[in-house]
């Protein structure tokens, strides 16, 4: 059975009036399933098309290391509590 790590995917939105740089913390069972994670997120919550959307960097990260508190808590390991 294949464990759940987690991901920080960094990259760029290119809209025509927008551009910003982004990082998402996200849990997934390999780098592929979070990029795909980060395009659905982006293009529900955002209405980002996938053509304005340049991903630049996915890298699996340590529990220790995890800013997101959601994430943080659904993590086991995670050594922080959240309060």
């Amino acid at each position: 059975m294949s464990e759940v790590k987690v991901f920080r995917v960094s990259g760029k939105i290119r809209k025509p009036n927008f551009q910003t740089d982004f990082n998402k913390e996200i849990r997934a069972l390999k780098p592929e399933d979070a990029v795909e994670k980060v395009y659905m997120l982006l293009g529900s919550k955002h209405k980002v098309k996938r053509f304005q959307l340049t991903i630049s960097k996915v890298e699996e990260i340590a529990p220790k290391e995890i800013e997101d508190i959601i994430v943080k808590k659904l993590t086991p390991g995670a050594e922080e509590a959240v309060q």
